[in-house]
C-alpha cells in the first residue's frame, strides 16, 4: 500500500466519524460522564493493551498532566503503570486479572474507566468493565467498529468505523483529544 492510500484511509475513518452525528454525541456524552466525576471528587481510570496501553497511558497524562494550558491536576490515570503490580498478578492469578483487581483496589462509585480494546474483546478489559460495573462506575469503551463482546457492557461506546488496527487507534487518540480537550476547557475555562 503506497503512503498516499495509508493517508487517505486514516482521513476516509475520521471523516465518517465527523458526518455520524451519534458518534459525535457519543463523545460529548463520554466527557460530560467524566467532568461529572471529576467535579465530584471522582477518578479516570484508563486500560488497554499494547498500543491501547501505550493511549491509555498517554491519555491519562494529558489529564493528570496538562493538555492546552496550565491549570491543576485532574484525577486520572492509566492501571498499567505499576510493572510490579502487573506481573505480581499476572504471575499470581492471570493476565486477565491486572485490571479487575486494581479497579476493585482503587475505583470507587462515581468514578470513570475508559475500557481500550480495538477488538472490543480482550479478557482482562472485560474483567476490568466487569469489576466497575460492581462498583458503579460508568465505563467509557472505545474499540473497533462491532465493539465486540464490550459493545453490550459499556455505558457509553465509542466504536471506531473500521476493522483496521492502525486506524483503529489513530481515531481512538483524536478522540480522547478530543475529549480531554471538553473536559479541561470545561473545568478550567479561560
Amino acid at each position: 500500500m503506497s503512503i498516499e492510500n495509508i493517508i487517505k484511509e486514516s482521513v476516509e475513518v475520521k471523516q465518517e466519524i465527523l458526518s455520524d452525528t451519534d458518534f459525535i454525541k457519543r463523545i460529548e456524552v463520554a466527557a460530560k460522564i467524566c467532568i461529572d466525576s471529576l467535579n465530584n471528587g471522582g477518578k479516570i481510570h484508563f486500560c488497554g493493551n499494547g498500543g491501547s496501553a501505550a493511549d491509555a497511558q498517554h491519555l491519562a497524562a494529558e489529564l493528570s498532566g496538562r493538555f492546552y494550558y496550565d491549570r491543576p491536576p485532574l484525577n486520572a490515570e492509566a492501571l498499567h503503570v505499576n510493572s510490579s503490580y502487573l506481573t505480581a498478578v499476572a504471575n499470581d492469578y492471570s493476565f486477565d486479572y491486572i485490571y479487575s483487581r486494581m479497579i476493585e483496589a482503587s475505583a470507587k462509585q462515581g468514578d470513570v474507566l475508559f475500557a481500550i480494546s480495538t477488538s472490543g474483546n480482550s479478557n482482562n478489559i472485560i474483567k476490568a468493565i466487569e469489576a466497575a460495573k460492581d462498583k458503579n462506575v460508568k465505563v467509557v469503551g472505545m474499540t473497533g467498529m462491532t465493539g465486540g463482546k464490550m459493545a453490550e457492557l459499556c455505558d457509553v461506546l465509542l466504536n471506531v468505523p473500521t476493522t483496521c488496527t492502525p486506524r483503529i487507534q489513530e481515531a481512538h487518540i483524536l478522540i480522547g483529544h478530543i475529549i480531554c480537550e471538553i473536559i479541561e476547557s470545561t473545568i478550567f475555562p479561560k
